[in-house]
């Protein structure tokens, strides 16, 4: 897969690094499902998402992706619910990556913790944006669930999770696919938020899988999770 590097400036949170990572055999004019993720480079170096995604295609379970592999830069102030990171990511980052490439429907946004945090506020803000979200164990804090209290951005990122757990009609048409370790701190936020977002009317899905709140355990539940609504968000872009 080949890499290019790019950066995006003038964003609401200064420049914005990432790297765009394309199969090899295809041009920029070629129209391509667009997966992005935050977290980009660690969950290249450390999940192996490049080389699940390329064994994958390999096999015929989904077609060619373009990845966009965000670097978090001051990851917790971006990351925790601001939505000048969304507004960035929507009128900023994409814009200039529809300049660049071809893309095939909307995108796949993905991230693990906060990164998951930061994918639903961004969809959550800009309704439409995205096709799809794949969240991994995120950081859905709520006040009497979790000890998080001292961590810097909390009540930021309480706020937006009772936003979202006061909304009563469905806000997107993504289809949103949660996971996270049944051995993580996580898990109760995660289930609640799965929940909320079913009775609201959210195309939504949630499932308990092995593993702590670690590269690895994202790893694992790449397949079959990220791989089959990759499949599917190609399938829907199709119809």
């Amino acid at each position: 897969m080949a890499r290019t590097r790019m950066t995006i400036t003038g964003t609401p949170v200064g420049d914005v690094e990432l790297a765009v990572v394309t199969p090899v055999g295809t041009r920029r004019r070629d129209p391509l499902p667009l997966l992005v993720a935050h977290d980009g480079p660690e969950y290249s170096r450390r999940s192996h998402l490049l080389s699940a995604l390329r064994a994958a295609t390999a096999d015929g379970r989904v077609p060619p992706n373009r990845v966009v592999l965000l670097e978090p830069g001051d990851r917790n102030a971006r990351y925790a619910a601001n939505p000048l990171w969304g507004d960035a990511l929507v009128e900023h980052v994409l814009p200039a990556l529809h300049t660049a490439y071809a893309l095939d429907g909307r995108p796949t946004l993905m991230g693990a913790s906060l990164g998951a945090l930061a994918s639903l506020e961004a969809e959550w803000h800009h309704p439409g944006t995205f096709g799809a979200l794949f969240l991994q164990s995120g950081s859905f804090f709520r006040r009497r669930v979790d000890d998080e209290e001292d961590f810097e951005f909390w009540g930021r990122v309480t706020r937006f999770v009772t936003n979202v757990r006061r909304v009563r009609r469905r806000r997107t048409d993504a289809r949103i696919v949660l996971t996270c370790g049944g051995d993580e701190g996580n898990l109760a936020n995660n289930r609640q938020m799965a929940e909320t977002l079913a009775a609201s009317g959210h195309d939504v899905s949630f499932t308990e899988v092995p593993g702590r709140h670690d590269w690895p355990s994202w790893e694992h539940a790449f397949d079959p999770h990220l791989l089959d609504l990759l499949d599917l968000a190609a399938r829907r872009s199709r119809e």
